[in-house]
């Protein structure tokens, strides 16, 4: 970067971190004085349901980050407000004359960015960005396919072709030469600081901190690293990885739990996935492979990220392009059983309470319950449950939310709509004592294991005894699985082929090979019975 000399901001949004971070550094370097900061931008407040674990793990990551920053004689400067109108301000106050900051895809970001970059242009600011939330350019993908890749190993082989993602950079060690050197120069902290930029508390946020849950996921790099290194030792553990082999209701995560902290870029997922590669590349006994591998599970960022930078309403069924469109019905009380886990379901309500209570759920959770309120029960709309998702995942990310939902709701992505998850058999096949269960949902506790996913299949005289009737202490079941299960493969049926009338051809992209997209072994999808009512429907 050429040598603007004068003032420099680095803006943070969602890399909060250090390490990998080379716009950091060019704002360090650029010859003056240079200021970190966030901005507290509302209209993402107002714009986007944030629930309070989200909020919390976010401050965590200020707040070490300011720390991290106070190492190099710096502090995190938070200021509130819209950034067109926050900029002018603080331009001419510090007299800046460079902005970095990270490149960003999602349609709010974009429209964002060109905004600031317009004033910055008019305000005589230099502008400087870089690409470091991703492993590879959407562009660049889109460039050596010729097209959006619109299945994951179309998106696998364009990657191969372009070669390894870039190294992280060391940022770190940068700034630290930097500030060896005396050329680190940073804004004097002034003693009103913590009230005029300080990192906001969870009651600004309009959290109530005594409600919370404990934490279990602190959020921030120092974590993040932690996390990391955890894991990195393990090579039988990492070499090993299937993601369809892990268990969606252990207690304890049978997965990493790095994605919140890759969302909100305290993790660099260059640093992750060339760290996991090390590991690899010692092994003796070989690994496995995308797209179930450690490596696969970040190409799915990729991959949705891609698709989601490249559609219009992404994030939405009409006008959307790559979307099948379904008629789904709006329905409030299916939408309030599911999302406050009273649909009657045990394994299905454990579910939506760990989300609710901790901000993660495995991914194959995930799925169960997605497909629950779409096709395979509730017939919902994923738009819906996209929005609660977005609520209370710590990790939800925009591109990975909507892409996800499409694919499970067989909208988008995957087309094997006859392939149903059963809200009782799937759980049984890792937890056959409903451990998850008796957690989440304590009010079942002491149900035995052959009542624990069907309470309502226990005589009323045992339901008495363990405290807890069907009906008044725990809901009737909202729907009847087997029953709706059938009338929603027929809707499945009539909407793919009015896709398909209205075409005039199949419309349905090619999909990823079925052993690819779903896993044998852990999913109880209802197969056997799925071929028979398919034939049946298709010969209607």
């Amino acid at each position: 970067m050429s040598n603007p000399h004068g003032n420099s901001i680095h803006w943070f949004r969602k890399c909060l971190r250090l390490h990998d971070n080379p716009a950091i550094v060019d704002a360090a370097k650029s010859g003056g004085r240079f200021w970190p900061i966030f901005i507290l931008d509302p209209i993402i407040a107002k714009n986007m349901k944030v629930g309070p674990n989200r909020w919390r793990f976010l401050v965590q990551s200020l707040r070490d980050l300011d720390s991290s920053l106070q190492k190099f004689n710096s502090r995190l400067f938070v200021l509130r407000g819209k950034p067109k109108e926050v900029f002018p301000d603080i331009v001419k106050r510090w007299q800046v004359k460079c902005l970095t900051f990270e490149s960003d895809t999602e349609p709010y970001a974009i429209e964002r960015d060109r905004e600031i970059e317009n004033l910055m242009k008019e305000l005589g600011v230099k502008v400087v960005t870089h690409a470091t939330n991703l492993l590879y350019n959407p562009e660049q993908i889109i460039e050596y396919n010729g097209k959006v890749p619109l299945t994951y190993q179309s998106f696998v082989n364009t990657a191969e072709k372009i070669g390894l993602p870039p190294q992280p950079s060391s940022s770190v060690e940068a700034l630290e030469k930097l500030m060896s050197e005396k050329k680190l120069n940073t804004p004097p902290i002034e003693d009103t600081h913590d009230v005029e930029y300080g990192v906001p508390t969870l009651e600004e946020l309009g959290v109530n901190e005594s409600q919370l849950n404990p934490c279990k996921y602190p959020g921030g790099e120092t974590e993040a690293l932690k996390r990391l290194q955890k894991y990195l030792p393990k090579e039988e553990y990492i070499c090993k990885f299937a993601k369809p082999d892990t268990s969606p209701n252990s207690i304890e995560p049978s997965t990493t739990v790095l994605s919140p902290y890759v969302k909100f870029g305290c993790l660099s997922a260059r640093l992750f996935y060339h760290e996991i590669r090390k590991v690899y590349l010692k092994s003796k006994k070989g690994y496995t492979k995308p797209p179930v591998s450690l490596h696969g599970q970040l190409f799915w960022r990729e991959f949705y990220y891609t698709a989601g930078f490249a559609t219009p309403n992404f994030d939405k069924m009409v006008g959307n392009e790559v979307c099948t469109q379904i008629p789904w019905i709006e329905n409030k009380e299916f939408l309030e059983a599911w999302t406050h886990a009273r649909t009657g379901y045990p394994f299905i309500d454990a579910i939506m309470t760990q989300l609710r209570n901790e901000g993660w759920i495995h991914h194959l959770a995930r799925h169960a319950v997605a497909c629950f309120l779409t096709r395979g029960d509730l017939w919902v709309s994923w738009e819906h449950g996209q929005k609660v998702f977005e609520e209370l995942l710590l990790d939800a990310d925009w591109s990975l939310n909507a892409g996800n939902w499409m694919w499970l709701s067989a909208s988008a992505f995957f087309h094997q709509y006859y392939r149903v998850y059963s809200p009782i058999a799937f759980g049984k096949k890792t937890d056959k004592n409903g451990d998850f269960i008796r957690k989440y949902v304590p009010v079942l506790k002491r149900f035995p294991p052959e009542y624990i996913y069907e309470p309502w299949k226990a005589p009323r005289k045992l339901q008495e005894q363990l405290g807890c009737v069907i009906g008044k202490d725990y809901p009737n079941r909202i729907v009847d699985h087997d029953k709706v299960r059938v009338e929603n493969l027929r809707r499945m049926d009539a909407a793919y082929k009015a896709k398909k009338d209205a075409k005039g051809t199949s419309s349905s992209p090619k999909t990823p090979s079925p052993k690819k997209s779903t896993p044998k072994g852990k999913r109880s999808l209802e197969t056997k019975k799925d071929s028979k009512i398919t034939k049946f429907l298709k010969s209607k």
